[in-house]
């Protein structure tokens, strides 16, 4: 990995590290918003991967897969806490909606259809339909839910770190998963479609419309419906 010269190859380096870079990335983008892009996290993390070849130093006694790792996942950390996920008003919207659907799912022992989310908040269909346009891209977990009493915001350094450093949090991730399948398992049927297309098949809104035969305007609002579902089964787990 070094040139005649003994300096470390940087573009041997890049092209070897590149996978690394990807893998962080979708590590990461599984506990993420809907909202946030896989390629804008793994440029960002290109960037990181550079940076970390101008600042290594091998007499450190450091190896350099586990200081790129650092400045990789550093890189993307910052660039995620200054992203603006979702406004204080669509993320009021989206609890109004969650609430909506606990109350129905109470009181009907099923999932509600729209019309009686819709009816239980006192609009109009077509006006919910709109808020589920709106909030695109909510979030299955939000920031603040994983907050400490102090309101400190340490969700992505807690959840989104090394998976192999908390062989706890490894096992509550695994009954995480276990239970957000069960969840999805308990969605309508074309919501599940949605979900299963959205995240097992890496498919875009507009593919999923085309499978479906609706806009994509109306996968949209699916796909937002379906996470409120999904939040309110998991906060009982």
């Amino acid at each position: 990995m070094y040139t005649p010269q003994g300096r470390l190859d940087a573009n041997e380096l890049l092209r070897q590290y590149s996978p690394l870079v990807r893998r962080l990335a979708h590590q990461m983008i599984a506990k993420l918003p809907a909202n946030v892009e896989i390629d804008d996290l793994i440029q960002v993390g290109m960037i990181g991967l550079h940076d970390a070849l101008g600042r290594f130093d091998i007499s450190q006694g450091v190896q350099f897969e586990t200081f790129a790792t650092q400045r990789i996942r550093g890189a993307m950390l910052d660039e995620l806490r200054g992203s603006d996920w979702m406004s204080r008003g669509n993320r009021r919207q989206q609890r109004e909606i969650e609430a909506a659907v606990h109350r129905l799912e109470q009181r009907l022992k099923r999932p509600p259809h729209e019309s009686e989310i819709a009816e239980e908040m006192g609009i109009s269909l077509q006006s919910y339909q709109d808020i589920l346009t709106k909030v695109r891209g909510t979030q299955l977990v939000y920031l603040e839910d994983m907050s400490g009493d102090d309101g400190s915001d340490e969700y992505l350094d807690r959840h989104v770190g090394s998976e192999d450093a908390n062989p706890l949090a490894q096992l509550q991730d695994q009954r995480m998963r276990e239970a957000l399948v069960e969840a999805i398992k308990k969605l309508p049927e074309r919501e599940q479609y949605v979900m299963s297309m959205y995240y097992e098949h890496d498919m875009n809104l507009k593919e999923i419309a085309a499978v479906l035969g609706v806009t994509e305007s109306r996968v949209c609002q699916l796909h937002s419906q379906s996470i409120a579902r999904l939040r309110v089964k998991l906060r009982a787990w």
